[in-house]
């Protein structure tokens, strides 16, 4: 298992060192000038020269893509100039950290990846995440949490009812699920139970989870406004995984251990749950897992529509000003969480099943 594990975390480190490759280069050779972004109308040569050099951005592409590296690991190197004391804190790059080893002028340092900061309100891009990202995780969880309950229920239901109206029912909901894009999703669900039957819904089109008092005194949370971002974000999961489940259950339903049980005079649903359910877990846990990864990435959509005060309206606004490190950092933050989902997902799976680690 040991062995399984480290060879999971290093090609876990393979591909985080690839995306942040391709996410470095292609934001950099994309049209635009921050520098003009950030001065609009009192943008001269001479400004332009002076924000360039202070962001790095004069130097070869080659150079600031090693100074990018040094900013992200979490071991990195510095100048005797930036380290104060046993600390070290460089407040231009808004990060502090532990020095390890001196040698000359030249300090080893161990801290917090650093993620660059916002070329438009100069705020660390770590903390514009670490605020934008709990709204995401909230509205993820409780999308995967819906399509987990119905989607193991429809499943199980229609394998159990074969070729019954339950199942044909489950069938048509889980294929109108999976071809329904999100956005257009979205704006649908939006308008229907937000506009046209607002008077009998009572739910908000737009809304965070939490809202402002009545007297403008204080916020409270209001799961209100979570309903019908989270039912468009957990449609698609939810379709997949009654599908899912209700395959892996046919297939177990009709193995030589349920006949047994049945034979040896087991409930009905001791049968079902212990037995053939728990038998079909394995192709539902790795999928459920990562549909969890794909919602905490993919909810740019939604929280757009429904003004989701999470990390896809923060990626939305930073693309529309140019603000290249917010959405750099914000891809490369969930590409560290899918990475990490994804490793766990492999460790489960070969405690669930030991013949994973074979392959």
């Amino acid at each position: 298992m040991f062995n399984y594990t480290v060879k999971r975390l290093f090609y876990g480190l393979l591909v985080l060192l690839g995306v942040v490759t391709l996410v470095f280069f292609l934001f950099n050779i994309l049209p635009g000038d921050p520098a003009r972004m950030m001065l609009g109308q009192r943008a001269d040569a001479e400004s332009i020269e002076i924000i360039n050099r202070d962001l790095g951005r004069d130097k070869p592409l080659a150079v600031q893509y090693f100074a990018y590296l040094n900013d992200l690991l979490p071991v990195s190197v510095h100048t005797q100039s930036n380290v104060s004391s046993a600390f070290y804190f460089d407040s231009a790059k808004y990060t502090s950290g532990v020095a390890l080893l001196a040698v000359g002028q030249t300090v080893v340092v161990l801290k917090k990846p650093y993620l660059r900061r916002s070329y438009q309100s100069g705020r660390p891009v770590g903390q514009i995440i670490a605020s934008a990202f709990p709204q995401t995780a909230v509205l993820a969880f409780v999308a995967m949490l819906l399509a987990l309950v119905v989607g193991l229920t429809l499943g199980v239901l229609s394998a159990v009812y074969k070729d019954t109206w339950i199942d044909r029912v489950s069938l048509f909901v889980s294929t109108l699920g999976m071809s329904l894009p999100s956005f257009f999703a979205a704006i649908l669900i939006a308008w229907l139970f937000a506009y046209v039957l607002a008077d009998v819904t009572h739910l908000n089109m737009f809304g965070n989870l939490y809202s402002v008092d009545d007297y403008g005194t204080g916020q409270y949370v209001d799961l209100r406004n979570m309903i019908l971002p989270a039912l468009t974000l957990g449609i698609r999961p939810l379709a997949t995984l009654t599908q899912l489940t209700r395959n892996a259950m046919l297939d177990a339903l009709s193995q030589n251990y349920v006949r047994t049980a049945r034979a040896k005079g087991l409930g009905r649903m001791r049968v079902l749950i212990r037995h053939a359910l728990r038998n079909a877990l394995n192709p539902i846990v790795t999928s459920a897992s990562g549909w969890l990864a794909g919602l905490l990435a993919g909810a740019v959509f939604v929280e757009y529509v429904f003004d989701w005060k999470g990390m896809g309206v923060v990626v939305v606004d930073a693309l529309q000003k140019y603000d290249f490190p917010v959405v750099m950092g914000t891809i490369l933050f969930i590409c560290v969480l899918l990475v990490v989902i994804n490793i766990i997902t492999d460790l489960l799976y070969a405690m669930i099943d030991p013949r994973a680690k074979m392959s």
